[in-house]
């Protein structure tokens, strides 16, 4: 029996969006400052949240984010407010977050499947992978993928390591070449201007303290482990699980330097509600061992077109009109999305 896919806690779907402009000039070099021209007429993020939204308390340290873009490179800027500034991962492909971190997401086409995870510590230390599926899904990661010609580098305001210092924050510079993200992108290219690709950002952070002049993770009492890590966000999740693309914010790329952020379009709400669908099918396959054709089983009442759903004993395709009128969106059991 297959286990039911957790339903994230969204009751109003609103995902980060943000306007990323064309850079201006190049970046010949990264030093890890964004207060360099380069970075000027890009636009800071909101502020990241707790990864579960609204449902915990703000983050206690600040983040945001900035990106920009050109014909060679997906450039990310981030400021992390931080006292405690440490690191001990110095070697590629190291699991990353078991450090304080800084991650990114990016699903090119937001079908869910064939999307990119990279993370980086305050040593300029990083791990990228490619996931064929979520976890959630059955899907692998692939260790072994790299995003070959990316370029990285730290800032720290404050000194790396030392508990005595005056740490005030760490910030990072990250230039993504286009010739590796395009291949799981639409019509494996780059974006174009109005294009939107899906994409999030997670901060990780330990409880430390201080302890013979470093760092060391604080030990819960009652079980001897370190206590459980911080996941901050820029596009909450409901849930305490970065693998839910459909959950992540819209990056939309602009060669209009005075141009504002496009709504999230008509098709994505009604893929979001396919989304939920697929949360309920899992549920009922793991309740009654069998996917349901009636909506209404699924306590899904909202639809303006009811959707289309058809199953065999181990599968399901559900789709629902497209807002052109002429094509229709899909999903299937392993939470694929499509329009055709």
């Amino acid at each position: 029996m297959r286990s039911a896919v957790p339903e994230p806690n969204i009751t109003n779907y609103c995902p980060g969006r943000y306007l990323c402009k064309r850079a201006d000039r190049a970046l010949p070099s990264l030093d890890g400052r964004l207060d360099k021209p380069f970075w000027k007429t890009a636009e800071w993020s909101e502020y990241f949240a707790d990864i579960e939204g609204d449902a915990k308390p703000a983050p206690a340290k600040r983040t945001r984010v900035k990106m920009l873009w050109d014909d060679d490179y997906f450039y990310f800027g981030a400021e992390l407010e931080e006292d405690e500034i440490w690191a001990t991962l110095t070697e590629r492909e190291s699991v990353i977050f078991y450090d304080n971190d800084f991650e990114i997401f990016i699903d090119p086409d937001g079908d869910t499947h064939q999307y990119y995870e990279f993370e980086m510590n305050a040593l300029n230390t990083i791990w990228d992978l490619l996931l064929v599926k979520p976890y959630r899904d059955g899907g692998p990661a692939v260790n072994g993928w790299d995003i070959r010609g990316i370029r990285t580098a730290v800032h720290i305001d404050g000194r790396l390591n030392d508990p005595s210092a005056d740490n005030r924050l760490w910030s990072v510079e990250v230039a993504m070449p286009w010739n590796i993200l395009k291949e799981c992108a639409l019509e494996g290219r780059p974006p174009r201007p109005g294009e939107f690709w899906r994409v999030n950002f997670s901060r990780v952070q330990w409880q430390v303290e201080a302890k013979d002049g470093k760092y060391v993770k604080k030990l819960d009492p009652r079980t001897g482990r370190p206590f459980p890590e911080d996941n901050w966000v820029w596009s909450p999740m409901g849930i305490v699980n970065m693998h839910y693309p459909e959950l992540w914010g819209y990056v939309f790329f602009t060669d209009d330097t005075s141009g504002t952020t496009p709504q999230i379009p008509e098709d994505e709400k009604r893929k979001w509600g396919l989304r939920r669908l697929y949360y309920r099918q899992s549920s009922h396959y793991a309740e009654h061992g069998r996917f349901s054709e009636d909506p209404s089983a699924l306590r899904l009442t909202e639809w303006t077109d009811e959707p289309k759903i058809e199953t065999t004993s181990r599968t399901f395709l559900a789709s629902v009109p497209a807002s052109d009128g002429k094509t229709r969106l899909y999903i299937r059991e392993d939470g694929k999305v499509w329009k055709e």
